[in-house]
C-alpha cells in the first residue's frame, strides 16, 4: 500500500470515528492526489470509520471534471462519466456522488492533496440553520483564523453531484480572484463542510477546528448572539509573522 492511500485511510478513520459525530454510516466523502491527473475516492456506500484501502477508487481528473461544461448532461451522463474516469476499467464499484467536486478542486490547484467532507454535527445545526450564511462567515477568535483561514466559502443548497460541483467552482473561483489566496474550508448549506489540505492533518485539523467554533458560535446565540472579529482584527491576525509561522507548524 501507497504512503497516500495509508494517510487517506487513517484520515478517513479519523474523520468517521463514531466519537466525533463528523459522519456516520455512509455519510461524507474522503479523497487523496495520486498524481497530476488522478486521484484515490472514497466508493460509494461505503463507511468512513472502517475503510480499507481496497475501498477507495483510482479516478481520472481530466475524465470526472470534463462533464461540468457540458450543459446537457442530466443523471444517465454522470453515471456515465463517473465509471469512464475510473482508472480500473474493471472495477464495478461506483465512485462518490461528490467525485466531481474533489476532482475540480484537485485541476484547480496542485497545493490540495487530501480532502475531507463531513456533516459534523455542531457545523451542520449551523448550516441548517435560519442563520447559516451569518453564522459560518466571520471568525471568533485568532486560531479559528490560524486554521480555517480568514474566510471560508459559503454556498447555499444546491443539488449534491454535478450541479453542486458547477455551483462550487464558481463560487471557490471567485474567492480566489476577490481574496487572493485559496480557501481552507467550504460550508455547504444544509449539507455539510470540505477541508482542504496539503496533507491529510491539515484537513483533519481543518475539520476539528470548524467543530469546535460552531460549538461557541451555538452557545454565543444563547446569550444574545456572536461577537465576530472585525475585518481588521482577521486580517492582523492573518497576516502577523508569527501567525503564519503557526500556520506553516502545526501539524
Amino acid at each position: 500500500m501507497s504512503e497516500v492511500l495509508q494517510q487517506l485511510v487513517e484520515m478517513s478513520h479519523y474523520l468517521g470515528d463514531p466519537g466525533r459525530t463528523y459522519a456516520i454510516l455512509g455519510e461524507g466523502n474522503t479523497s487523496a492526489r495520486i498524481d497530476q491527473d488522478s486521484f484515490y475516492v472514497k466508493a460509494s456506500g461505503t463507511t468512513l470509520a472502517t475503510m480499507k484501502p481496497s475501498d477507495f477508487l483510482a479516478v481520472s481528473i481530466s475524465k470526472v471534471t470534463a462533464i461540468l461544461d457540458d450543459a446537457k448532461a442530466g443523471d444517465a451522463d454522470v453515471d456515465r462519466v463517473l465509471k469512464e474516469a475510473l482508472l480500473d476499467s474493471k472495477e464495478t464499484r461506483k465512485p462518490s456522488v461528490e467525485t466531481m467536486m474533489h476532482g475540480l478542486l484537485y485541476q484547480l490547484s496542485p497545493e490540495y492533496n487530501f480532502i475531507g467532507h463531513t456533516h459534523p454535527v455542531a457545523t451542520n445545526a449551523l448550516l441548517c440553520s435560519v442563520n447559516a450564511y451569518e453564522a459560518v462567515s466571520g471568525r471568533v477568535c485568532p486560531d479559528h483564523i490560524v486554521v480555517m483561514g480568514h474566510q471560508s466559502v459559503f454556498v447555499p443548497y444546491v443539488d449534491p453531484g454535478l450541479v453542486l460541483a458547477r455551483e462550487v467552482r464558481a463560487r471557490v473561483n471567485r474567492f480566489i480572484e476577490e481574496e487572493g489566496v485559496l480557501p481552507k474550508a467550504i460550508m455547504l448549506e444544509n449539507h455539510g463542510l470540505f477541508a482542504l489540505g496539503s496533507n491529510a492533518k491539515k484537513v483533519t485539523n481543518i475539520t476539528d477546528m470548524a467543530e469546535k467554533v460552531s460549538n461557541i458560535i451555538i452557545g454565543s446565540y444563547s446569550v444574545g448572539g456572536p461577537k465576530f472579529m472585525s475585518p481588521e482584527a482577521v486580517r492582523r491576525i492573518d497576516t502577523r509573522p508569527d501567525e503564519l509561522y503557526r500556520q506553516k507548524v502545526i501539524k
